[in-house]
């Protein structure tokens, strides 16, 4: 079958941001890190989002993480900067940051905490659109910001030359549809649990925070559906429920789950670091993953 258009590729990792013990920026571990995703399977990485701790990153260090993992994976991968904020003209500011510091991409989250109507909403895309040559990826999680996207207001959007794609994580299913089916938008599932789901009615592909540990598993389900083996793709996504389950939806952000599986270096407050029962729990679920796999 023919895979949907994918600007981005298909399988993307929403990285973590590496820190060293004393919590500053590690750029070498980044480097490092993003290194490996590549080698195992990743298309294209999105830096900066929520599982890259970018509310409580500065920005010179999503400047100085971009340049590491630029230099890592060369010019041939995919990177898109998370760049969104609750202020329009800050997110203008990042755009043009990161525009300059090398992305290929802008991964834009609807502005937080005002909530925003609707018209708002989308003449805060526009201008971001409007500030660069770099195509977008509208982030809507309105469970972290309180205001999704509506249906209406991507349909709007769409229209726009460098609005090209959408990290979903509305978990509405049937709006999603009526998206993929009247527009160009590249979809991203950024839910694990719909990455399957939403590839099988024209999704791009996602953008995943387990991928930081699972990214040979995720993207082999995708090419199992890819090669018309609908079947072996729900097995395959079947095995990586349990860590998903772990990692996304066991009360503890997944930053703090997958740092905890990784040697990444600590969470920036207010994130916590997992207990030892929890990260005991994660790698016992992990390993059984991997001997599943393997």
């Amino acid at each position: 079958m023919t895979a949907p258009s994918a600007p981005f590729g298909r399988a993307l990792c929403a990285m973590i941001t590496p820190f060293t013990a004393s919590g500053a920026l590690d750029p070498d571990a980044a480097g490092k890190h993003a290194a490996s995703l590549v080698a195992d399977g990743c298309d294209g990485l999105v830096l900066s989002g929520t599982t890259g701790e970018s509310p409580t990153t500065t920005d010179a260090e999503k400047t100085a993480l971009l340049r590491a993992v630029r230099a890592a994976v060369g010019d041939g991968v995919p990177i898109v900067a998370g760049i969104g904020g609750p202020d329009t003209r800050h997110t203008v500011a990042l755009a043009q940051q990161a525009e300059q510091a090398g992305a290929d991409g802008l991964l834009v989250v609807t502005p937080y905490y005002s909530r925003p109507p609707q018209a708002a909403v989308e003449a805060h895309f526009r201008r971001v659109a409007d500030a660069t040559g770099l195509p977008l990826m509208l982030y809507d999680i309105p469970g972290r910001t309180g205001t999704r996207i509506e249906p209406e207001t991507l349909l709007n959007l769409a229209e726009h030359p460098r609005v090209v794609a959408v990290k979903d994580c509305a978990y509405d299913l049937l709006g999603s549809t009526k998206v993929i089916g009247a527009t160009s938008l590249a979809y991203y599932s950024g839910c694990e649990e719909l990455n399957l789901p939403l590839y099988a009615v024209g999704a791009a592909g996602y953008v995943s925070t387990v991928a930081n540990v699972a990214p040979r598993q995720l993207r082999a389900i995708l090419d199992a559906f890819d090669a018309g083996d609908t079947a072996g793709a729900a097995r395959l996504n079947g095995l990586t429920v349990p860590l998903t389950e772990l990692m996304m939806a066991s009360g503890l952000p997944g930053t703090v789950t997958a740092k905890a599986l990784l040697d990444a270096g600590p969470v920036r407050e207010p994130l916590q670091p997992a207990g030892r029962e929890a990260t005991d729990g994660l790698r016992r679920v992990y390993e059984e993953l991997l001997a599943a796999t393997s």
